[in-house]
């Protein structure tokens, strides 16, 4: 059994996958489950610093309203629920957060909807988290 879940979650279609394949696990009330949201600076900062700062305050307000929704779908169903709102690069986060907080499973989603092109040029998140993490990971797909 998990004793501590991290689910990557960021208020997209794809991420709620996340969320319900937690709930589906139905891990219970004694299980930490850990929400975690990132926003990724490095994405903006390349946009000038105007720019920057505006998009930034944006996005934050959003993934905190996100999480709270995200929060909230989790305790409904009974879990114990920590919300986490980090910055960073999202695998460099994810690992070490499994590391500080003892994570024995990583829920992130992905999308099977993009295109075979991007997912090439950009590299497969999924497969560098898996060398990153010393826990099982679960990929909920949206179909």
């Amino acid at each position: 059994m998990y004793r501590k879940i991290l689910v990557a979650y960021n208020g997209t279609p794809e991420s709620r996958c996340a969320l319900n394949a937690c709930i589906r696990l139905a891990p219970g009330a004694e299980v930490e489950v850990h929400l975690l949201g990132v926003i990724n600076l490095a994405t903006y900062l390349m946009a000038g610093e105007f720019v920057a700062e505006s998009a930034i305050t944006s996005e934050k307000a959003l993934l905190e309203k996100e999480l709270t929704n995200g929060h909230k779908m989790l305790s409904d169903v009974g879990l114990k629920v920590i919300t986490h709102f980090e910055s960073g690069e999202p695998i460099n986060v994810i690992s070490d957060l499994v590391t500080q907080l003892g994570i024995d499973l990583v829920i992130i989603a992905h999308s099977r909807k993009k295109p075979l092109a991007l997912r090439w040029w950009r590299g497969s998140t999924d497969s560098l988290l898996v060398e990153k993490v010393p826990c099982s990971i679960l990929v909920a797909s949206d179909g």
